[in-house]
């Protein structure tokens, strides 16, 4: 009876009646004293397998990802018509000031200097906040913008231009308060590592549509990469073949993607069959699904060599695009990468992943403070990103675009009051109990806020979001139920939402 347990094979009415008419069989070939003696465990039997229809049912359908074994990323339609077919999420490193961007407080700003209340500290705890802070005012003057008439700081004036194709989340909520852990949780669904990107949960689900690109790429900018290392693009349980591939800044885009002196493309062709013959026997040996894994990943470094080249030449931009995006051929930044992000998502890509570091303001110095790091970080990411949206719209992709910006929780409306701090110099602590988000395109509705913090922008008020929410939300818009979109993984289905009951933002979908 094994079998009748699988809720991935069968579905509710047909285990239903398979359990019946096996019980009935049995019943009838058992003596009395047999019967009793087994009775208990075929009603346990029943029973499990009533819970695990019950299960399947409300899960919904089942989805096949299978695909043969040399092509891991060939492309599977979604589960019902999709909204979007691509990602390019930007993720700024450290958490950004949503007071000093998008969400605007007049009474702060009327505030400014002011004793924190208390009912903001009992019971909390900070980084580098101890006794009773000032309240700090936004850092920038606020205008409303486009017919909609977001509120947008004067640090974003490109940006500001594209209000009308933005929805903006103002509610969001996590519950990690330092680095690691918040990226961790918002780019894999838990703040515990081991679990798969939401990259990945894309490409696994989809595959690609350019099967000479990874169909997930990731890319970083600024001095360091994200506290939460690789495990922010990593593909955890799911086959190693749906991880993110990290692209350098500069030379090839992928260590070893040139061919070593003296090693001939042909030369090279005969080595990988050479290497996938080996791989092969090894594969029919031990039957590991990674050592065929490794083998298209070869291939795919191979194929890689023309066209990934091409992908990641800007240079064969423009000068008027470059411009517009404020990049510069032979130079690392955050607006090359968002004129790369948008050539590999006219190659199919299908989840791109932009990292910026340096948005952790605590006000240590003159370039920390909140101050003068938003300004600087602002005029790093202003352009290009209304650069990124305005080329995406041009060009007819951005109707099937999701493009989502945020960092991993916001910062606290009172400021630092660690000793030594020159008050000139302020800074804002971690805050997980608000933060800003925004997207564009991919089915979400422009020219739309979602809910609402008090009026000193401590708390939401309304409509609050978590992160599974908004994970939830994403996969809706690539085609899928998240309870649907799973792995079986020791002896579970695994999902990106994991036991979590999230809800669809349904207010943001156009």
């Amino acid at each position: 009876m094994k079998n009748l347990f699988n809720s991935n094979v069968q579905s509710a009415s047909t285990r239903s009646a398979q359990i019946d008419k096996i019980l009935q069989q049995e019943m009838a070939q058992l003596k009395r004293r047999d019967f009793l003696k087994k009775s208990g465990y075929m009603l346990g039997g029943a029973a499990l397998g009533s819970m695990f229809a019950n299960q399947a049912t409300a899960a919904g359908q089942t989805l096949d990802f299978t695909r043969p074994m040399d092509a891991p990323l060939s492309p599977l339609p979604p589960q019902y018509a999709a909204k979007a077919k691509r990602v390019i999420y930007m993720h700024m490193v450290g958490g950004p000031s949503q007071l000093e961007m998008f969400d605007y407080k007049p009474e702060l700003e009327k505030y400014d200097g002011r004793d924190t209340p208390q009912s903001f500290l009992e019971g909390k705890q900070f980084a580098f906040i101890s006794g009773t802070p000032k309240l700090l005012g936004p850092q920038f003057p606020f205008k409303q913008h486009g017919q909609s008439g977001a509120w947008i700081s004067d640090r974003l004036p490109h940006l500001a231009k594209h209000a009308d194709d933005i929805c903006f989340i103002k509610s969001m909520k996590t519950d990690q308060f330092n680095h690691a852990p918040a990226q961790v949780l918002m780019h894999t669904g838990s703040a515990l590592s081991g679990k798969p990107s939401i990259g990945a949960w894309a490409t696994y689900a989809l595959g690609t549509m350019n099967q000479n690109l990874p169909g997930f790429i990731a890319l970083t900018s600024g001095k360091n990469a994200p506290d939460g290392g690789k495990q922010l693009w990593g593909s955890g349980f799911l086959p190693s073949v749906y991880q993110g591939v990290e692209c350098r800044k500069q030379g090839d885009p992928v260590l070893y993607l040139s061919n070593p002196k003296e090693v001939s493309r042909p030369l090279r062709r005969r080595i990988l069959d050479a290497i996938a013959d080996l791989n092969q026997q090894s594969y029919n040996t031990v039957g590991d699904p990674e050592t065929l894994t490794r083998t298209s990943q070869y291939e795919m470094a191979y194929r890689m060599q023309l066209e990934a080249s091409d992908a990641f030449d800007i240079s064969k931009e423009s000068e008027t695009t470059l411009e517009n995006y404020g990049a510069e051929v032979g130079k690392a930044s955050f607006a090359n990468n968002c004129v790369i992000a948008r050539r590999l998502a006219e190659r199919g890509v299908r989840y791109i992943q932009l990292f910026d570091y340096a948005w952790d303001h605590h006000g240590v110095g003159e370039a920390g403070s909140v101050d003068l790091g938003i300004r600087n970080k602002c005029k790093d990411i202003d352009r290009p990103m209304a650069a990124l949206l305005e080329d995406l719209k041009q060009r007819g992709m951005l109707e099937d675009t999701l493009v989502i910006w945020g960092g991993e929780f916001g910062r606290t409306p009172m400021r630092e009051n660690r000793a030594g701090q020159d008050m000139l110099f302020a800074g804002r602590d971690h805050h997980t109990d608000a933060f800003t988000m925004w997207m564009a395109g991919g089915g979400v509705k422009g020219g739309y806020t979602h809910g609402e913090t008090d009026e000193l922008g401590y708390e939401v008020v309304n409509d609050k979001v978590e992160i599974a929410d908004l994970h939830a939300t994403i996969l809706y818009l690539l085609g899928f139920n998240h309870y649907d979109l799973n792995y079986r993984f020791q002896g579970l289905n695994q999902r990106l939402t994991g036991v979590e009951h999230p809800q669809i933002i349904s207010q943001i979908l156009a």
